[in-house]
């Protein structure tokens, strides 16, 4: 199968297309498969890692406020559909696949342009500028939310098929990634905290905290941070000025690139409540501290960790609640009582859909099929 796949700007946009890609590739091991993306995306550094190539079209996002920004960006929604239909007749897809952000539009718009067959994945519950846009003119929207297709309605078919991850995400155990990671005999406990792929200032700003005033007093907890590539310089500068360099079982990173390895092994996770963070953690059943981001739409971060909240399958802390000992207490509740540790796992592991990527492969097949005929 020849593909183009396109999603890029934050990890929760290309993980998913790197996990499609895969899965792709696992079932059909002669494919031939290419990445769309712009030149100043997070794609420029996670796709050539994975061995794809990786074509530019220079597209923008639209402001939700009134901007002049907003001219350049309608004037590049035409002329980026013409290069991507260049990239289109050179490539000779089978299929193009998008997974959301504004660089999905050029690639799917030109594609069912000139009939080749289309499919986007959708993973958040609130279904993205680029995604509404496109619903007319795509053959397939995959979503990882059932009510996700209420805000679709003029799409030609949607899926409910949860979101598609890395396989390494399960091929790997808990003992093994501690092996792997050399934390036998060395930490009892992991503890992994990230502020997204971009970074977070306020998570940061806390994980330090955290780190200076209980981390570093546990040698047995291996506690690691990631800071994001858009904030990692000046977090780094704070981690230092502080001497948390100076302890051998904290660790501060940019952005974790064997995250399979490094979520098996966690023993608690705080993270935001993406949709694909939940994901993982749902697949993998940890235990969670989630803290949404305050500045995504309609506060979509904020229903999912509520929903898992009331679950009795994370816990819930908002950044207005990120000051005193509420992180280093809520942490130290969780790892010192193995029972809601338990608790936490079973009732997460309940959100998982474990068959997402081969419900999507299958559905992919069978739409190129059908065109064909």
């Amino acid at each position: 199968m020849r593909v183009l796949m396109t999603g890029g700007g934050t990890g929760g946009h290309i993980n998913p297309a790197l996990a499609i890609a895969k899965t792709i590739l696992s079932e059909e091991p002669d494919s031939e498969i290419a990445f769309v993306g712009t030149a100043r995306g997070m794609e420029n550094r996670l796709v050539p890692k994975e061995g794809f190539p990786l074509h530019h079209i220079e597209m923008r996002g639209l402001r939700r406020s009134l901007s002049p920004a907003n001219l350049k960006t309608l004037a590049l929604m035409i002329t980026s559909v013409g290069k991507a239909k260049a990239l289109i007749r050179e490539f000779k897809p089978d299929v193009c696949i998008g997974t959301g952000g504004y660089v999905s539009w050029p690639l799917i718009r030109a594609a069912a342009a000139l009939g080749i067959p289309t499919a986007l994945h959708e993973s958040n519950a609130l279904a993205g500028v680029a995604v509404k846009l496109l619903a007319p003119y795509t053959d397939l929207i995959f979503v990882n939310f059932a009510q996700t297709a209420e805000q679709l309605p003029r799409a030609r078919k949607v899926l409910h098929v949860g979101n598609p991850l890395k396989t390494a995400f399960t091929s790997v155990s808990y003992e093994e990634a501690r092996r792997r990671l050399g934390f036998t005999n060395t930490y009892r406990y992991s503890l992994l905290s990230c502020g997204g792929s971009l970074g977070a200032e306020a998570i940061n700003r806390e994980m330090l905290r955290v780190m200076a005033e209980y981390s570093a007093k546990h040698p047995e907890i291996h506690h690691l941070h990631q800071a994001g590539v858009g904030n990692y310089e000046e977090t780094r500068a704070e981690f230092e000025r502080l001497g948390l360099d100076r302890y051998p079982n904290l660790a501060l990173v940019d952005y974790i690139y064997d995250m399979p390895d490094r979520l098996a092994a966690a023993d608690l996770v705080i993270n935001r409540a993406g949709a694909m963070t939940i994901s993982e953690l749902a697949l993998l059943g940890k235990p969670a501290i989630l803290i949404p981001s305050p500045n995504v739409t309609d506060n979509h971060q904020y229903k999912n960790a509520k929903l898992l909240a009331d679950a009795g399958a994370a816990v819930l802390i908002e950044e207005s609640q990120l000051h005193g000992s509420l992180m280093a207490d809520t942490i130290e509740a969780i790892l010192s009582n193995r029972e809601k540790r338990r608790l936490l796992s079973e009732n997460f592991g309940k959100f998982a859909i474990k068959n997402a990527n081969n419900l999507i492969y299958k559905e992919i097949k069978e739409l190129v099929k059908s065109k064909k005929v």
